[in-house]
């Protein structure tokens, strides 16, 4: 049994702290803090009320590496489970290095001023926490994560030659709101607004944002939505990791509701990321607009619909072409009656959770710095379908394979 602190209060955070007191013979004593303390406290209270387990909290600045250090100094984990922002990875792995505790996240380092989606800085960190004996796992979410799991499992059992891959994310849920985000509203639109990048042929291929669509066929019932091709960062490391890939992309689906709202929004000048002058007092515009929009985690109660991420992917079988879908459907209100949350924080709790079971449990454990699909797929295959997220093989796919459509390639 081990002792986890997780950073992090928001949606996502509160899923992990869930379905870690789910998993007592793992997770014998779990420590929840974040800035704003009253938010632990509400989780924790929470926790206490559906898992009948007390949780720990604590006010930490995950900003500040003295105070991530005092800390993991003071409550001593095995591991560190960063459900933060993206801008804190950083800091918090070199806490995890001053103290000597493993450190596991679910969405890759960025910087606060631009826009910028890649593993490198992480990737820097390899030789330090190899050094020091330490393992890091980047990227124990759904996407990425499940759905690299979903990769490297495909080209384990599924495809001798892995060729083509298209992740596709759909959330057919409604939330009621006039224009919401389902995670971190800062966060999703520097995604969303970002220029798209596709792997194609031993590069990647960069076209504007959201210049590329196609309508997708979800299976069970879940629905006919219009998809739109962006760059997301598992693409980075897959197309590194698996060489015989000719072409990757990722698909995320969105309304035209949601569509015209960001239009409108970046027209006036409201997702900048630079800072603007006001009153005397500089502000970055879209983080102004995070303040004043609908906090993802208060969505749960009125999301009705469901999830549908999986990964379709085309290759070589026994010498002849083949394709499979790996794929995950989850229920926006079956994860509240849960967790209290909807299910787009579910799906990236739950992986995370699953995470940081496989490094405590050492099916996943060696120094260094490493993406999901590192490792055996197995183990992580077995628990999501034991804690809530399970999977279906489309074996062949049955789903039409998702076309983008011809687009000038900015560089």
């Amino acid at each position: 049994m081990a002792k986890v602190v997780i950073i992090g209060a928001g949606g996502v955070g509160q899923v992990v702290a869930h379905k870690c007191a789910q998993v007592p013979e793992v997770f014998q004593e779990i420590t929840l803090a974040s800035r704003t303390v009253s938010k632990c406290e509400a989780i924790a209270e929470d926790v206490r009320r559906r898992q009948g387990r007390s949780l720990k909290t604590a006010t930490v600045d995950a900003d500040q590496v003295p105070q991530l250090v005092s800390l993991l100094e003071k409550e001593k984990p095995d591991l560190v489970i960063n459900v933060a922002l993206p801008y804190q990875d950083l800091t918090i792995m070199e806490a995890c290095l001053k103290t000597g505790v493993h450190y596991l996240d679910t969405a890759n380092y960025e910087p606060r001023d631009t826009a910028r989606f890649e593993y490198s800085w992480q990737w820097e960190y390899r030789q330090r926490f190899q050094e020091a004996g330490l393992m890091a796992l980047l990227g124990s979410g759904f996407d990425p994560g499940v759905t690299n799991v979903f990769t490297a499992w495909i080209a384990r059992h599924a495809l001798d030659e892995l060729q083509t891959l298209d992740i596709v994310d759909v959330n057919g849920g409604d939330h009621g709101k006039a224009f919401a985000t389902n995670f971190n509203p800062e966060i999703n639109i520097r995604e969303v607004t970002a220029p798209c990048r596709h792997w194609e042929e031993g590069a990647f291929r960069e076209t504007p944002a959201m210049s590329s669509s196609t309508r997708f066929a979800c299976p069970e019932g879940v629905g006919m939505y219009q998809i739109y091709r962006m760059y997301h960062e598992e693409l980075e490391s897959l197309a590194l990791n698996f060489p015989t890939l000719k072409k990757a992309q990722f698909w995320m689906s969105f309304s035209e509701n949601y569509l015209t709202h960001l239009r409108v929004l970046q027209n006036v000048g409201m997702t900048r990321i630079d800072p603007v002058k006001y009153q005397g007092q500089e502000i970055v515009p879209l983080q102004f607009l995070k303040a004043v929009l609908p906090e993802p985690s208060s969505l749960g109660e009125d999301t009705r619909g469901k999830t549908c991420i999986g990964v379709i992917a085309q290759g070589i079988r026994q010498g002849n072409p083949h394709s499979v879908y790996l794929y995950n459907i989850c229920d926006h209100q079956e994860a509240f009656l849960e967790v209290g949350s909807q299910a787009i924080s579910y799906t990236t709790g739950v992986p995370a959770m699953i995470g940081a079971k496989m490094m405590l449990q050492g099916h996943w454990m060696k120094p260094g710095v490493w993406n999901m699909e590192d490792f055996n797929p197995d183990p992580f295959m077995d628990d999501l379908n034991r804690y809530g997220l399970p999977w279906t093989l489309q074996d062949p796919a049955q789903v039409t394979i998702p076309q983008a459509d011809p687009a000038p390639e900015s560089r």
